[in-house]
């Protein structure tokens, strides 16, 4: 995966001469071959090259979606009501022009939520890649002391940046945060509370039976610890982990913490 970090700093531009070129077809990958000649080598072709088919992207390693929770009527209305699904993006271009074009989250009304999961996943309890899962969160006391925008873009970079976790931990499925009167909440969901799951199969990959409930809380630990990081948290702050289904099961009250942070 491209860099993503150099790819979206704009005070550090790429020299053009360094970009792939990445044709939307296989003619203009025959174009692209043929206007280089017969002896081409195992070079990179960029922009230079063939500038008619000036179509970068530096993709992502997983496409996402963006979901959108607004904030109840006050009439009853139902969690799929209020829960929209928002676009869906798979390079690092996309998500600029997708960020750059919503809503702050500062600017969004209280009971509003910004959710940002691997696409194919819904951002609920329910959905059969999260229902065995649970999720790390912080909340935000002093909302006027933090910038959430910055928090929530750190977070969601990481997300996408696949730094969160190792290869093949399989452990997160999408990040979200909450607006509400007294506190701004981010939270990262994960498919597992480190235990095998129903149909998980038999390897070392998250709900695997491969995996032991020891290297579970293992692989959970440590993306409690970079997303601590991604928050950008003293060390006496603490991230909780909860099971989704503790947190249904205890309503208006806040679940038990399974792990800390």
């Amino acid at each position: 995966m491209a860099d993503l970090a150099t790819a979206t700093n704009s005070q550090q531009p790429v020299p053009l001469d360094t970009i792939p070129i990445s044709p939307a077809d296989s003619k203009s990958n025959e174009t692209t071959d043929s206007s280089l000649g017969a002896d081409t080598d195992d070079s990179p072709v960029t922009v230079f090259h063939d500038p008619e088919n000036f179509n970068v992207k530096h993709p992502l390693m997983n496409a996402w979606t963006l979901w959108f929770t607004k904030p109840p009527s006050g009439k009853g209305d139902n969690w799929n009501e209020l829960l929209k699904e928002v676009i869906s993006f798979d390079s690092v271009e996309e998500f600029w022009g997708i960020y750059n074009n919503i809503t702050p989250t500062s600017e969004l009304a209280l009971k509003s939520d910004y959710h940002l999961f691997k696409k194919g996943v819904r951002p609920e309890w329910e959905d059969p890649q999260n229902k065995h899962g649970g999720k790390w969160a912080f909340q935000f006391k002093e909302k006027k002391a933090i910038n959430i925008d910055a928090l929530w873009l750190h977070v969601m970079l990481a997300a996408i940046g696949e730094t969160l976790e190792d290869d093949n931990d399989g452990e997160v499925m999408g990040v979200v945060v909450n607006v509400r009167k007294g506190f701004y909440r981010i939270g990262l969901w994960t498919r597992t509370v480190g235990k095998p799951l129903p149909g998980g199969g038999d390897g070392n990959n998250a709900g695997g039976k491969g995996r032991t409930f020891e290297q579970g809380k293992e692989v959970l630990l440590k993306v409690g610890k970079r997303f601590k990081e991604a928050l950008g948290l003293k060390e006496n702050e603490m991230v909780e982990f909860s099971g989704h289904t503790d947190s249904a099961h205890a309503g208006s009250t806040r679940a038990k913490a399974k792990f800390t942070v």
